[in-house]
């Protein structure tokens, strides 16, 4: 007998700054859709400037789940993530809705489409000490070491990504099997069909200048402040994954005197720049996307039109 058809689910992704938000929100007003956030950054409570978290205004009209779930303290993974976002995907199901994926955490839509192999617990202290390595040798060095004994996790991962780089070199030094080939393994089943969009700006330099424009703005919002009281809480540092969010470091290091004002805020800007050329590297290597200018005329429209048509084939 042939199964039912799954309902659909909507991905909707693209770099920091294209316009991600504003667009779900308009899809919400058009489509009977709860949004889910896909965002490694918006789990943590008390970051909301620097995250360009929605604010109160938007999420009365259009509410994310996934949002501000954990102190800064606390780490969220991708494992995590996938457990989440399906308990969430399923209720809105149930309720005879569209499940909105809304985010640019490329990690956490693989996670969630392609699951996840079972890898060994993180080890702080061999992250301490590949973090060692590359304060005295650099990242790109240790981009080298990856490449040696796992070339296809070294293709995928940028030598400005400490984070995964870090994770693939310390799976690889806990179990001697390179990441990439843990993480073979068949696809799960999911409750969903997703329907994969993707909207960015053909002009690179478009998007460059919003993101200059957006960290600005971010500062005259308070954004300095906002890293302050994390900063005088006592019990958070660098080397946590929510100081390590872009923008969020390099106020830490302006805090600690490491740079002065004007350098954290090119380094943030850049940063930022950086994040969104990593999550263009990513989008380009999925499958079955619709991409979508961030700057067309009429965006919402053409983007209502292809999520309809391929909601019902």
């Amino acid at each position: 007998m042939n199964r039912p058809p799954l309902p659909p689910a909507l991905f909707l992704m693209g770099p920091t700054a294209s316009g991600k938000t504003d667009l779900a929100a308009a899809l919400v007003d058009r489509l009977p859709c709860d949004i889910i956030s896909v965002d490694s950054a918006l789990v943590y409570r008390e970051m909301d400037i620097g995250t360009a978290k929605p604010g109160p205004e938007l999420l009365a009209r259009a509410p994310h789940r996934l949002i501000d779930l954990i102190d800064p303290a606390e780490s969220y993974s991708a494992a995590r993530f996938r457990d989440d976002a399906l308990r969430e995907a399923r209720a809105i199901l149930a309720a005879g809705r569209i499940p909105l994926f809304v985010g640019g955490t490329g990690l956490y839509f693989r996670a969630l489409e392609r699951g996840l192999s079972p890898l060994p617990e993180a080890n702080a202290a061999l992250r301490q000490e590949i973090e060692a390595e590359a304060a005295t040798q650099g990242w790109a060095a240790l981009h080298q070491q990856l490449a040696a004994v796992d070339p296809e996790a070294a293709q995928r991962i940028h030598p400005h990504d400490p984070q995964r780089l870090s994770r693939a070199l310390e799976v690889f030094r806990l179990t001697g099997r390179p990441l990439s080939e843990l993480q073979r393994h068949p696809p799960p089943e999911l409750p969903f069909r997703p329907i994969k969009l993707a909207v960015a700006p053909t002009d690179r330099h478009w998007l460059w200048e919003r993101i200059a424009l957006r960290f600005d703005q971010m500062l005259e919002l308070g954004l300095v402040a906002e890293v302050e009281g994390l900063y005088h809480r006592g019990d958070l540092g660098p080397e946590l994954p929510s100081i390590r969010c872009v923008g969020y470091r390099q106020v830490w290091a302006y805090l600690e005197g490491e740079w002065d004002f004007a350098t954290m805020r090119e380094r943030g800007i850049v940063a930022t720049r950086q994040l969104s050329k990593r999550q263009y590297t990513w989008l380009r290597s999925e499958e079955e996307v619709k991409w979508f200018d961030s700057q067309a005329a009429h965006l919402i429209d053409r983007v209502l039109k292809s999520a309809t048509g391929a909601a019902i084939n």
